[in-house]
């Protein structure tokens, strides 16, 4: 669970649309037997909702939905539609084998929609919205409303289509932010609006649906439950149509820590970081570094004052412990502006206990070398503790790559390491060059581990350019990174791997 509640807290019902409004993102399409692996992720996360797709919209989401329905037991399962009896039937068709099936209909309600998208009137938006809502009420007892571009609508008008609505049968009313433009004050005033002005609006549940166009969304969802939203539509991190929606993680996380704020979820936040990583795997949609709580860089620490107070006392500087949210344990990474208290944690980790005057000179020496080469490996932190070179410290090292690949051929890569003195080679096929070099280094190091994030990042963009790899891997539960960089790309991941792998050893 989220956080221990309150007698007075209420539950948040936490909707998690990343297999619809997520998948939207181009390049991020998932096929269904990769969306039934995250809607599996997702029920075992204790999300409420699944938000499983557009039936109408593809024979592949169609067939999503339908698998997914299959599959997952505890969730509600739902099927998004327009306000067109057709994508209802097709919908509903999809949903046949939910165990808990919800119809997601609706209508946009700001002036924007009803005249230009629509050329229409309020009052022909309100019929239409009225009738679909009983149109789906013929198939499941579980319709939700979404009033489309409500952060734009006339509160007045807004509430008359929600009582509507409501009347006829919505047990669940979306109000979206579609274009993130509202903020958390006028966002928060129109569900107080809402909740004051319809009648019959505790017969529903409110729902929060919030776009981050102006970076707004998970703030619009938090004003939203401070004045009556009950249900949060978000994603896994935060993805969604142009700059996201609403992040799954961040509002959870939000909810456990501020224990004055009187609501709680379902969500086992242990699993928050596994499922944020298969979600930018398969969508290949890397997770930057600073993103709240699932970035990279979300737990580390290069300040030498943060690193000093961190050291002490992790909550000096960071507010929520790694471990609720998956992480093994916070990142002390060494840079020119690390402090002693840092240099003297990795070394001690490492097994050197220095004396003080030995830790300054180490310390003058390591600042020298964080300046040329911007971050500090374990195998610099042996040489500056006086246990031989670089080159000696490291256990394994690449010695010769090759690799055979091209349009219509079998990619293939031949590896000789060196490993602890001792040169050994290997040659393994795969579905690219890196793909095959980095399964030739499998068969020759042993140590078991699980790829958990692969990200190339190019320098100056040009064809020339250096390529730099960050890898993560994990063992027995604990995380480990490699980094190198090379104008061969594939050099370069075959280092970082090995970079990581030597880091376990």
């Amino acid at each position: 669970m989220a956080g221990t509640p309150a007698d007075s807290a209420e539950k948040i019902i936490i909707f998690d649309t990343t297999l619809r409004d997520g998948e939207q993102v181009p390049g991020s399409q998932l096929n269904t037997l990769e969306k039934i692996e995250v809607a599996r992720a997702l029920e075992a996360l204790g999300v409420d909702v699944i938000e499983a797709g557009f039936p109408i919209s593809s024979p592949g989401d169609f067939k999503s939905v339908v698998e997914i329905s299959k599959v997952v037991e505890k969730p509600v399962i739902s099927a998004l539609t327009r306000a067109i009896e057709k994508d209802i039937d097709v919908a509903a068709d999809a949903l046949k084998y939910a165990k808990k099936g919800r119809i997601h209909t609706g209508i946009g309600t700001s002036p924007y929609h009803i005249y230009s998208k629509f050329n229409s009137t309020p009052k022909q938006i309100l019929e239409r919205a009225v009738q679909m809502v009983k149109y789906a009420r013929k198939y499941v007892d579980d319709v939700e409303f979404f009033a489309e571009d409500a952060g734009r609508s006339d509160n007045e008008f807004l509430a008359r289509v929600v009582e509507a609505v409501i009347a006829a049968g919505a047990t669940v009313i979306n109000i979206p932010d579609t274009t993130g433009y509202c903020t958390p004050y006028e966002y928060g005033a129109k569900i107080k609006y809402l909740k004051d002005h319809v009648a019959n609006v505790d017969r529903a549940v409110l729902s929060a649906h919030c776009h981050n166009d102006l970076g707004m969304a998970t703030a619009n969802s938090l004003a939203g439950i401070m004045n009556g939203i009950r249900q949060v539509e978000c994603t896994i991190n935060g993805i969604g149509e142009r700059a996201g929606n609403t992040s799954l993680e961040e509002i959870v996380m939000i909810l456990k820590c501020r224990k004055d704020i009187p609501a709680y979820t379902d969500i086992d936040t242990t699993k928050i970081i596994k499922t944020s990583r298969l979600v930018s795997n398969l969508m290949r949609m890397p997770v930057q570094p600073n993103k709240a709580i699932v970035g990279r860089n979300a737990f580390a620490h290069s300040s030498g004052i943060h690193q000093d107070g961190v050291l002490k006392n992790r909550e000096n500087y960071e507010i929520i412990d790694p471990a609720d949210i998956g992480v093994s344990d916070s990142s002390i990474v060494l840079t020119a502006r690390s402090g002693r208290a840092a240099l003297d944690h990795h070394l001690r980790r490492l097994g050197y206990e220095l004396s003080h005057a030995e830790l300054d000179v180490a310390y003058s020496k390591f600042l020298v070398l964080a300046d040329a080469q911007k971050s500090v490996s374990d195998d610099d932190l042996r040489n500056l503790a006086g246990t031989g070179t670089v080159e000696d410290a490291r256990r394994i090292k690449l010695d010769y790559l090759q690799v055979v690949c091209g349009k219509d051929s079998i990619p293939m890569a031949t590896v000789r390491l060196i490993i602890d003195g001792e040169r050994c080679m290997a040659t393994a096929a795969g579905n690219g060059p890196i793909d095959a070099s980095i399964n030739a280094v499998r068969q020759l190091i042993t140590q078991k581990v699980t790829l958990e994030e692969f990200l190339i990042q190019a320098f100056t963009r040009g064809t020339d350019d250096v390529g730099k790899v960050h890898i993560q891997v994990e063992n027995k539960g604990k995380v480990y990174y490699g980094f190198s960089a090379d104008t061969d790309i594939i050099t370069a991941s075959v280092n970082a791997y090995i970079d990581a792998v030597s880091k376990i050893i």
